[in-house]
């Protein structure tokens, strides 16, 4: 074959330092649209954005050169500082340190996008750990409720 074909899909989740509830709306869909930005500047694609207060979720097509953990620090890194200097009122802005990252395949798509659309619905029931604990066990990956969900 003479050709590279790829379509690296992946559900990335993380969430504020310590879970702070700091994604206030006069933020949020700049923080989006600038995210978005960074993932375009960084060979990669964010198809679906959206969270609440402590934490966010993306859809993102993401090129084959660049690692999916390369992509969330990227991401993670740029918007926090960009936050942080454009609302000085948000000084203390961050990330927390890990993400949690799921392959989506094509078929999934729609699905995927969907669930991240109704986040706003979703977190009037569950909370952020929970959500995450559901995820991490439908996909498989071992954990401790007491470490790894604080």
């Amino acid at each position: 074959m003479g050709h590279t074909f790829t379509n690296h899909l992946y559900h990335i989740v993380f969430s504020t330092k310590e879970r702070q509830r700091i994604i206030i709306p006069k933020i949020k869909e700049e923080l989006y649209k600038y995210m978005c930005g960074v993932a375009r500047n960084n060979r990669g694609q964010i198809l679906r954005v959206n969270g609440v207060e402590d934490h966010v979720h993306l859809l993102a097509k993401i090129k084959p050169s660049i690692a999916v953990s390369d992509f969330a620090m990227l991401v993670k890194t740029n918007s926090s500082k960009w936050v942080s200097e454009k609302f000085p009122d948000l000084s203390n802005f961050s990330w927390q340190t890990g993400y949690a990252s799921f392959t989506v395949s094509e078929s999934s798509f729609d699905r995927v996008a969907d669930y991240i659309a109704g986040q706003e619905v979703h977190h009037q029931k569950f909370s952020f750990q929970d959500e995450l604990r559901t995820l991490l066990k439908k996909h498989g990956i071992k954990f401790d409720p007491e470490r790894d969900l604080k």
